[in-house]
Order: structure tokens, then C-alpha cells, then sequence
């Protein structure tokens, strides 16, 4: 095997999912960087970093850990050695080991851990419940405001008001003929409040006004991305059967399990609504027979049952932690077999039913 520097392997981890779909209060990337130089050749994946699973990755000589759930969360404020997540970051750096973190980015591509929860459903066709947007593109604003006018100083002095004013982007002139006379064409993108300024300004002078186009812009949404999934089953199981399913894809001797109203075991299940961890938020208010995920507040629970929607809960890491050997063998072909990757042993989840 060759080896990979860790910035090499940082930026290959990105390629693979883009930081930008992670959610905006989520802490992802790079967390714990040991001093470049630094040279990976064991990737150790982890649902949850705990105290046993970090004294793994230093048996097995990890160089980088890649944690779902990001160990730093809220900031430190110092690092010593009196509470267990500031003794991951000093353990880490005494044996140069990086730590990474992916979260809710692997939540929102399409070949992540919604998608891998998806398939304990059996045969289904699934869409994100919150689709996400193309982070890149279109350019910076929410509108576009395109308009024509003669080529007179009076253009200059309107052109030179407009960018007098704040949060106005892509500023561009081009010539152009209207009606066979020579005219230019500006064009540029804006925020709502500039655009208010922009529309004044223009509205002092008809002529420019008549001719103005005021777009909106909205960013195009990424197929199969985004948080939860829908699924449309191909055939309606009953919910004994789905319960099954999910048992054995998360490998689980038991589930929680809340009945809607008005349903029994039997009642067949064509639609569920599914998010890894803990999905109230992303489940509230969705149409589905069903609703898997890790953990739900008690009072969520009542309103969907309420609704007549039987409620499947797993534990919050048990509905992720599968998902680790799927991405060993997705990153392997993606790091084009370059480094070692390994799964943790000791990673699980903390409850269990005494």
C-alpha cells in the first residue's frame, strides 16, 4: 500500500462528501490535527469516539479516526485531563492520531446512512424529506435585476449610485442593440434589501424602469440529497413484518415500538418516514404510516400516534452504526486502496435492555 499525507486524505474525504450539505449548527471536518507532516496509513472508523473506543484506535496504530458524531461539539475551553472529551484530544495528540468528523453531511448524500437505513425496510423507492440545496451555485444574492439603457452620461451617474450601495454582486455591462439602437445591458445580483435601493433608484427615471427584469434566484435542489427519507414501499408489508426487517438489517434482538391509532400489528405499511438518530425534528409533521428512527421525545411519540402513525424506535446509534461497514468498503474503492481501513470493535451503543 502506499501511503496518504493526512491533508491529501482530508481533501479526498470531502470529495467523497461534501462538508457543505452537513447541517449549519453541526461542528464537521478536520477536529484534532496532529503536526504536518502527518502520514496516514490506518483509517479507523467510529460511530461514537468514546474513551475505550480511542484506547482501540491506539492499539491498532490508527493515524486518523473518522467519527460520525463529532467528539468536539460545544468548544473547550482547556484541554487537561479531567473530562473524557478533553482526554480523546490529548490521547490523540500524544499519539498523533487526527480525528474527523462527517455528522449530518453523511446524513445528506445519497449513498449515506439514511439511504443505508432505507434497506431495512426491504424494496423501496425513497426522496429526502428536506432536500438540499446546490451549495455553489447560483452566485451570491436572492435576485437579479437586468436592465437596458442608452449609452449616455446619464448611465454613468445611475451606475455609479448602484455601486454605492451594499450587498450587490456580479455588477456586469455588455453592449447591446434594442429596436437597432446601441444600448447597454447591466446586469447584477443583489440581496433583498439592496434590491429595494436598486428599484428606487431606477424608479427616478421611467425610461430604466419600463425596462427592468427583476429575477429571483433560487437554488437548485440536489437529487437524492438532503435530511430523511421518504419510502414508498414496492409492496405493502404488515407492521409485524416491517418490524422484522428492521430487527434483522440492524441486527437488534428488539425495537421499541408505539401502535398508531386505530392500527394494529396487521395494518399494512406502505409509506415511512425515516431519519437516523434522533429524527423528531426531521419527521414532525410527514405524512407516513410510519416513523423509523433512533429516539423520539415522548410528547413527539403521542402526536404521531395520535395521527394514526406507528412509531419505530431503535436507539439513536443503532440506526447509524451499521452503516460503518458499508463505508469501509465505499472509501476503500474511493482512497482507491491506498491506506488500511478498519472498523471498531468496541463501538456501540450505550443502552441496553437489562
Amino acid at each position: 500500500r502506499s501511503l496518504m499525507n493526512l491533508r491529501e486524505l482530508v481533501a479526498a474525504l470531502n470529495d467523497f462528501a461534501s462538508l457543505s450539505l452537513a447541517e449549519s449548527w453541526d461542528n464537521v471536518g478536520l477536529l484534532v490535527e496532529p503536526s504536518p507532516p502527518h502520514t496516514v496509513n490506518t483509517l479507523f472508523l467510529t460511530n461514537d469516539l468514546t474513551e475505550e473506543v480511542m484506547e482501540e484506535a491506539v492499539q491498532k496504530k490508527a493515524d486518523l479516526i473518522l467519527s460520525y458524531h463529532p467528539p468536539i461539539f460545544t468548544p473547550l475551553k482547556r484541554v487537561t485531563w479531567k473530562t473524557w472529551k478533553e482526554r480523546l484530544v490529548v490521547r490523540a495528540l500524544e499519539h498523533r492520531i487526527g480525528i474527523y468528523s462527517p455528522h449530518t453531511a453523511y446524513d445528506a448524500i445519497p449513498h449515506g446512512v439514511n439511504n443505508w437505513l432505507t434497506k431495512g425496510l426491504g424494496a423501496c423507492t425513497s426522496v429526502p424529506l428536506h432536500p438540499s440545496t446546490a451549495p455553489s451555485c447560483p452566485a451570491e444574492g436572492t435576485h437579479r435585476v437586468e436592465f437596458c439603457a442608452d449609452n449616455t452620461e446619464h448611465l454613468d451617474t445611475v451606475l455609479s449610485k448602484i455601486k454605492d450601495i451594499q450587498e450587490i454582486s456580479c455588477l456586469t455591462t455588455l453592449p447591446a442593440r434594442v429596436e437597432g439602437e446601441e444600448q447597454t445591458r447591466v446586469t447584477l445580483n443583489c440581496s433583498q434589501k439592496a434590491l429595494l435601493e436598486v428599484v428606487a433608484l431606477l424608479s427616478q427615471n421611467s425610461l430604466l424602469y419600463h425596462k427592468t427584469e427583476i429575477l429571483l434566484l433560487q437554488k437548485p435542489l440536489l437529487p437524492h440529497t438532503g435530511m430523511g427519507r421518504l419510502c414508498t414501499l414496492s409492496e405493502p408489508v404488515s407492521l409485524s413484518d416491517v418490524i422484522e426487517r428492521i430487527k434483522s438489517h440492524l441486527k437488534l434482538p428488539h425495537i421499541r415500538l408505539a401502535v398508531g391509532m386505530g392500527k394494529t400489528l396487521e395494518s399494512p405499511v406502505k409509506k415511512a418516514a425515516l431519519c437516523a438518530g434522533s429524527g423528531s425534528s426531521v419527521l414532525k409533521g410527514m405524512e407516513a404510516d410510519l416513523y423509523l428512527t433512533g429516539e423520539m421525545s415522548h410528547h413527539d411519540i403521542l402526536d404521531a400516534v395520535a395521527n394514526g402513525i406507528s412509531v419505530i424506535l431503535c436507539e439513536h446509534s443503532n440506526t447509524e452504526r451499521g452503516f460503518l461497514s458499508e463505508l469501509c468498503d465505499m472509501l476503500s474503492i474511493h482512497l482507491q486502496n491506498k491506506i488500511n481501513i478498519i472498523v471498531s470493535e468496541k463501538d456501540r451503543d450505550p443502552l441496553q435492555v437489562a
